[in-house]
């Protein structure tokens, strides 16, 4: 083999360009006294430059587009679109042309061409042009190879290929963080607080279409991001939702399980998906981008193997006058019945009344059951009620329970005369 052999002239050229959204023109003004040597010259060029805002020809951004002079730059979530075009420079027709587009990232190579059918011939000075559009969905290096194959007139079957490099890169930093909320009285179970901190990494500023939260199946969630005012709900970042370079702002939802899973003590325990974010930007000239994060996950409180919640409690209630609260009780385990005993103990300010020592019968795997009990307060002012214990008689174990819940109590024994 002759190691100074020529490298073989192709009968087609090939030319790769990315399509992007032009920028404005960006001038650098040029600016003296009139006391100086050039007077107004400077200022005379830069008013009759078609280029410059009139009025404001020291703006450095001017009202023309221009289109991109390099690759610039790729985000996750943005959508990658490349114009492709092979010329015939030849004096011959060329057979049986075939292009074709493929995107190799670190773990997998995507077919982006258009179409897989050859096209019959080329004359010449004609092209054949496409045009590939892929979402971009991992980060790191991506390399665009394109590959053209065809036959001469005389018959030779010819084959080259080109390699495009380029980066994607990471546009938001996104953090999640979880906080428990203890049962409310209309609710069942917990509810979960998830507050999302979104950073803006780029070097531009970012106008966030949407920052929405799509809950799995076992929960219903409310956005905590709008004020009412009125008929249509305002954000609470204002109208202009822009993101400046390496700002933050926070997201706040709030979830709710759904009955049907909130009744199954043991649907929420331990780890939990909770759902995944959907973002949604424009940069630039109303490029568009998109992300999804993974599922998110949490750690459900552990409530051990017996959780007593109260479900009604009135939020005032008068100085000894007997008044009414509605518990629940649920057994957690999602194998063992339990038998169990209510017993009640009284505190300073806070007495029950009836029967401490009171069986409450066998409570099945994963079921609850409402009790309704009385207590008399004693004392003024916010007081706490605790003093219940279970006790489980089949292992012998107790279950104590303090600072179940708060109650105002106010004096309303009043003279009618005074």
């Amino acid at each position: 083999m002759d190691v100074n052999q020529p490298k073989q002239e192709h009968l087609l050229a090939l030319k790769v360009m990315r399509l992007t959204k032009p920028t404005l023109f960006t001038n650098l003004p040029v600016t003296c006294e009139d006391r100086d040597l050039p007077g107004d010259l400077f200022s005379q060029l830069m008013k009759d430059d078609p280029s410059t805002v009139k009025g404001a020809e020291t703006f450095m951004l001017g009202e023309m587009l221009t289109l991109p002079q390099n690759f610039g730059n790729i985000f996750l979530g943005e959508t990658f679109s490349s114009y492709i075009s092979v010329h015939n420079d030849s004096v011959q027709v060329v057979k049986d042309i075939l292009v074709k587009a493929d995107l190799q990232t670190s773990s997998q190579r995507l077919n982006l061409s258009a179409s897989n059918a050859a096209v019959a011939e080329l004359k010449p000075d004609r092209c054949i042009d496409d045009v590939i559009h892929h979402e971009v969905k991992e980060i790191g290096t991506h390399i665009l190879v394109c590959a053209v194959s065809y036959t001469t007139q005389a018959g030779e079957k010819m084959y080259f290929r080109k390699f495009f490099k380029f980066q994607v890169l990471k546009p938001l930093d996104v953090k999640t963080k979880f906080y428990n909320a203890e049962s409310d009285l209309s609710s069942v179970t917990d509810e979960v607080f998830l507050e999302a901190q979104i950073q803006n990494i780029t070097t531009t500023p970012m106008y966030m279409e949407k920052v929405s939260l799509e809950p799995s199946i076992m929960y219903n969630v409310t956005e905590l991001n709008t004020v009412n005012t009125g008929r249509n709900g305002c954000s609470t970042f204002g109208k202009m939702t822009y993101l400046q370079p390496m700002d933050t702002r926070q997201y706040l939802y709030c979830l709710k399980p759904k009955p049907e899973f909130a009744e199954k003590a043991g649907v929420l325990k331990g780890v939990t998906v909770i759902g995944k974010l959907d973002i949604v930007w424009k940069t630039n000239l109303g490029e568009r981008g998109r992300l999804q994060t993974s599922q998110l996950q949490r750690m459900a409180p552990g409530y051990g193997d017996v959780r007593l919640s109260l479900e009604v409690i009135p939020d005032t209630v008068n100085l000894e006058e007997p008044f009414e609260v509605t518990c629940k009780i649920t057994n957690c385990s999602s194998e063992r019945t339990m038998d169990l005993v209510l017993e009640m103990c009284n505190t300073n300010a806070i007495h029950w009344c009836g029967i401490s020592g009171r069986q409450l019968g066998k409570l099945s795997p994963n079921s609850s059951l409402h009790l309704a009990l009385k207590l008399l307060a004693s004392l003024q002012g916010l007081q706490s009620i605790s003093g219940l214990r279970l006790m489980d008689t089949f292992l012998k174990r107790t279950y104590e329970y303090d600072d179940i819940a708060q109650v105002c109590v106010v004096f309303s024994h009043l003279n009618p005369e005074s």
